[in-house]
């Protein structure tokens, strides 16, 4: 799958494609149902696919405080579009310029003259551009001029209730991973490099990856026990935390922790899949690191209770 990096490095060879656009946060089963609506298109034209997304999303542009925590960095949301057979996907970097941009103009130079779009397939509730002016309508009439069709996909229903990012957060927050995984059409996971620490957790008995999030915010918050798959694709059980770790930094930003159960060895660089099944606790400030080294070690009793393994 190729990657462009913005509209200026269209060039002609991507010209002529069945394209669609969206936040894809997540690609949950009801983005699997659009992305299979545009590779078919793709497939039946004889043309490449073309997925367009921003970064950051609009939402966080606008509002980084306010807008809805992330379901998956753009790592994720690559490695997603690319097992749903997308040929191509154009990152578009939201800028003030690109904010500004009435509907019609990102209609010519993004579908029309950057990539000649043959057909367009969108979700339901699609806005985009200058004041959120641009929707299927206004599409379906430039396509009429343009040459190019625009097909909307339904809303995506399972067990009679909308598929939605949004849904999925909540069921996150609620711990409930059991319905977001039907939702997600796969366990909820977390894919991140790890990264030099502090190190505490060496010193109270309990040697951690870190992950970096690459989002301003996560829909999980607290202590949870996970599959950890390394890079060598080895699973393993572990127990992570997802949080600001309010006894030991001040930071407002999140970070993911993971102890891997009877792991010894060096994690540092590797790239990590941590896969959410049961939360422990929530995250909390501890009077002293000897208050948080107990509890640490509860928690990893906790897990290798779950997991029904003896503590070695």
């Amino acid at each position: 799958m190729e990657l462009i990096y913005g509209i200026h490095n269209l060039r002609e060879k991507h010209r002529s494609c069945v394209a669609t656009i969206g936040a894809f946060d997540g690609i949950h089963l009801g983005h699997r149902a659009l992305l299979d609506q545009v590779t078919a298109y793709a497939k039946k034209m004889n043309l490449p696919s073309t997925v367009i997304v921003f970064e950051p999303l609009p939402r966080e542009y606008f509002a980084p405080k306010q807008s809805p925590a992330r379901l998956t960095s753009f790592r994720e949301r690559h490695m997603q579009l690319l097992s749903c057979g997308v040929d191509r996907v154009l990152l578009i970097h939201f800028t003030q310029a690109v904010s500004q941009m009435s509907a019609l103009e990102f209609i010519q130079r993004v579908f029309v003259d950057g990539l000649g779009v043959r057909q367009i397939v969108v979700g339901d509730d699609l806005r985009f551009g200058h004041d959120r002016q641009g929707d299927f309508g206004l599409l379906r009439d430039v396509g009429a001029l343009n040459g190019f069709g625009v097909s909307q996909s339904d809303t995506f229903l399972l067990e009679g209730e909308r598929v939605s990012s949004t849904r999925i957060r909540k069921l996150l927050e609620q711990s409930d991973f059991t319905t977001a995984e039907r939702l997600l059409g796969r366990p909820y996971t977390i894919c991140g490099k790890v990264v030099v620490g502090r190190q505490l957790g060496r010193t109270l008995g309990a040697p951690t990856a870190n992950l970096e999030l690459h989002r301003l915010k996560t829909a999980l918050s607290g202590v949870y026990a996970v599959n950890v798959m390394l890079a060598s694709g080895k699973v393993m059980q572990g127990v992570a935390n997802v949080g600001t770790r309010p006894t030991v930094d001040d930071s407002i930003k999140a970070i993911l922790e993971v102890h891997v159960l009877d792991f010894s060895g060096d994690l540092y660089g590797s790239l990590l899949e941590v896969t959410f099944l049961e939360k422990i606790r929530d995250e909390q400030r501890f009077a002293n690191l000897d208050e948080l080294k107990t509890q640490i070690h509860q928690d990893i009793a906790w897990v290798h209770n779950f997991f029904n393994v003896a503590v070695s």
